[in-house]
């Protein structure tokens, strides 16, 4: 652990801290003076973050490896903090998993992988830290989902899929636990400049011939996600092509929009 004072601080957990998007929102946390509780697989990753956290920000940082793909995970992470008696005020789920390219083309393990991550560990950690949330009454959750989860891709059908149950489980969230001091917000980013893109690129050349102005840049991404999730948004679309593409998706017809995504998705195989 990685420490400057004790204080009466809030605490931020950040799931999928290690990188990307879930490392840029670590840092908004800690900016905003809240203590900080670090997971994800990699915790050389984190302690090298959380020492540089608390240095920079004079808060507490807290790492906790765990990998929340595996059944069990979560509740041990929830019963660990407990034992500490360290309890969350923002939750935010960070930590996720892309795979690109035909489905046939995939074994099956590979679309195991996000089901257990991006949905299984997801629900898993709400289910183990909302509910002490109500109880305290007050509490702030982050859900990471995606621009792609407005409509069905292919080549990234069961990645979209996922993101689509974060959506809809963040927005029946929000509203079952209106009045109780408890807001969940869903981020749906864009293509953004993270390692998990570069690793997407690398596996699929055409990925990187994207043109600059579709990827969005993860600082600002995570700025836009942490302030909407402070003010309790129940969604934050990043970026005005973003914004428009998921209002051009909902006012389309689905067979239509089936169509395009067919068509898009195609070319990048």
């Amino acid at each position: 652990m990685a420490t400057k004072t004790s204080s009466t601080r809030q605490t931020a957990l950040i799931t999928g801290a290690s990188s990307g998007i879930g490392e840029a929102l670590a840092h908004n946390c800690a900016a905003a003076k809240l203590d900080v509780i670090l997971v994800a697989r990699s915790e050389g990753k984190l302690k090298a973050l959380a020492e540089s956290l608390a240095v920079q920000h004079g808060i507490t940082a807290r790492v906790q490896p765990a990998d929340l793909s595996q059944p069990g995970a979560a509740a041990q992470l929830h019963a660990a903090l407990q034992s500490k008696r360290c309890n969350v005020d923002v939750l935010v789920n960070c930590a996720g998993v892309l795979e690109q390219g035909a489905f046939t083309a995939m074994d099956h393990a590979r679309h195991q992988a996000i089901i257990d991550l991006n949905i299984s560990g997801l629900t898993a950690m709400l289910s183990a830290f909302v509910p002490g949330m109500v109880q305290q009454g007050h509490g702030r959750v982050l859900n990471v989902a995606s621009v792609a989860a407005f409509q069905p891709i292919p080549t990234l059908a069961s990645y979209a899929a996922s993101k689509a149950y974060v959506l809809s489980l963040s927005e029946a969230l929000a509203e079952e636990l209106r009045g109780t001091g408890v807001t969940v917000t869903a981020l749906c980013p864009g293509i953004t400049a993270t390692n998990m893109l570069t690793q997407a690129a690398g596996a699929n050349d055409k990925l990187s011939q994207l043109p600059a102005f579709l990827i969005g840049d993860v600082e600002a991404v995570a700025a836009q996600a942490f302030a909407a999730c402070m003010r309790g948004d129940a969604i934050c679309v990043p970026g005005v092509i973003n914004q428009a593409a998921m209002i051009a998706s909902r006012g389309t017809p689905k067979w239509l929009v089936r169509r395009i995504g067919g068509l898009l998705g195609r070319k990048a195989l």
